[in-house]
């Protein structure tokens, strides 16, 4: 096991000594100031395109931006199998140059508590004030505010962000579209998917603020990246946050999942790790809301299809039509480009895998709610064959099918099960809410099983 240090610096005359917590730590510095005073990693672009819209955040939004893009150089480049004992929990520390070190200092449980929940890590972090003439990171707008958004909506590219935002449109009303993007499958489908949007909608005034924030795979020296990738929305939540704090006023982030996906029940022991994320748990938006009032930042998650399944999402879509047309231009897969090294040109196209937990969900989805599904999947027919469990192909369709059937041998199980991802004490009232939706997630897919063969072979 390897513990980790991170130290963010504000240029190379950001070089006084930090001092670290542990001696026998490997440190890394990694230098967020390109240019003159420009943040960089994909920071510095992403509040650029605020001030295009003059919009400016709070240095204390930007320090936000700041912690998770250091929270995603730690996730994403330190890996697991070489850092940890027991092949998953890493030990990080954080050091970070903020605005006002007093503030954020008094919420360094908060935020471990909310990292380590989120990750499955042991996180510290640490905070010191800003080097001189760093006092603004944030951009002045030069030009007045040219949109007045209603609210912000996370905009992956997926299914349940594109049900949202059509919603939100469909309602009249203007959201601020954020993303998050690293790989150009993932721009490619938001990129589309925000045209369609202003396509179909040419009367509604929306703008859509894409960020591409990530770091070289030689970031951390003696090791290889990691893809489990278990703190993206820490950073997805801090990119939304801070581009509703740049509007101003109370504003609502709304944060579109199915509650299946949110609760992310395990569905066997094995999955409690890499295969069970927390992205959207209510334990952890609620967190980072806790961590949000604390900054002082007036903004709040809000995840309004969080006690409906996909399938639900779709059937009760506001615009029904448009749905149907581009449901298969947006993407779901956990691994699209898995086949990016096959020898045959056809395989290495990037594509739905059709067999992952979010595409089994999805197929689930689209069937309740439409009368054929338009998405090209690497395993186009499910009953073609009997899939093997050994394999990718077939294990989590038989997970699904073995939770299914300890549902169906003992029903009250749900009751318990919901509780496992993590604790549901900031909505006690909804227990049965999420009960139901878990319920009801879990028969979506079963219909869409009803006669796949799953086996070891």
């Amino acid at each position: 096991m390897r513990h980790h240090s991170i130290v963010a610096r504000l240029g190379p005359a950001d070089s006084a000594p930090v001092e670290l917590s542990r001696s026998d730590t490997q440190n890394t510095g990694i230098n967020f100031i390109e240019g003159e005073r420009r943040l960089g990693y994909g920071l510095g672009h992403a509040l650029e395109q605020l001030a295009l819209l003059g919009l400016r955040p709070s240095e204390t939004a930007v320090d936000l931006a700041l912690l998770a893009a250091a929270v995603t150089a730690a996730d994403t480049r330190i890996s697991r199998t070489e850092n940890s004992q027991d092949a998953w929990t890493r030990e990080i520390d954080l050091y970070l140059p903020v605005y006002d070190p007093e503030r954020w200092t008094h919420l360094t449980r908060l935020i471990k508590t909310t990292l380590n929940f989120l990750t499955g890590d042991r996180w510290a972090v640490y905070f010191r004030p800003r080097p001189p003439g760093f006092d603004e990171l944030a951009p002045q707008p030069a030009q007045l505010r040219l949109v007045e958004p209603t609210s912000v909506c996370l905009f992956s590219g997926g299914l349940d962000s594109f049900i949202g935002a059509i919603d939100l449109l469909a309602s009249a009303q203007s959201p601020l579209l954020v993303s998050h993007y690293w790989d150009g499958i993932t721009s490619t489908h938001q990129t589309h998917c925000a045209q369609a949007l202003a396509h179909q909608y040419p009367d509604a005034v929306f703008r859509h603020i894409r960020a591409r924030v990530g770091f070289p795979t030689d970031t951390v020296d003696g090791g290889h990246v990691e893809d489990t990738l278990r703190g993206r929305s820490f950073l997805f939540f801090s990119l939304a946050a801070m581009a509703a704090d740049s509007v101003g006023g109370e504003m609502v982030v709304h944060v579109p999942e199915n509650g299946l996906i949110s609760l992310n029940v395990p569905l066997d022991p094995l999955r409690l790790g890499a295969l069970s994320t927390r992205t959207t748990h209510p334990y952890y938006m609620a967190r980072f809301d806790d961590l949000l009032r604390g900054l002082g930042i007036t903004v709040h998650l809000e995840n309004p299809y969080a006690f409906m399944t996909k399938g639900q999402m779709a059937v009760q879509c506001a615009d029904q039509d448009f749905l149907r047309r581009e449901a298969g231009n947006t993407m779901s897969c956990s691994s699209p480009g898995s086949r990016r090294y096959d020898p045959d040109p056809e395989e290495r196209l990037p594509k739905h895998c059709g067999r992952c937990v979010p595409c089994l969900i999805r197929r689930a989805a689209i069937r309740e709610a439409m009368e054929s599904d338009s998405t090209t999947y690497r395993i186009a027919d499910l009953r073609a064959q009997v899939l093997n469990t050994n394999k990718a192909e077939g294990k989590d369709i038989r997970s699904f099918q073995l939770a299914l059937l300890r549902l169906s041998q003992k029903p009250s199980r749900a009751r318990f099960d919901i509780h496992r991802p993590g604790p549901l004490i900031d909505h006690p009232e909804r227990l049965a809410d999420y009960e139901a939706v878990y319920v009801a997630g879990l028969q979506e897919v079963g219909r869409l099983l009803n006669g796949v063969r799953a086996e070891p072979l």
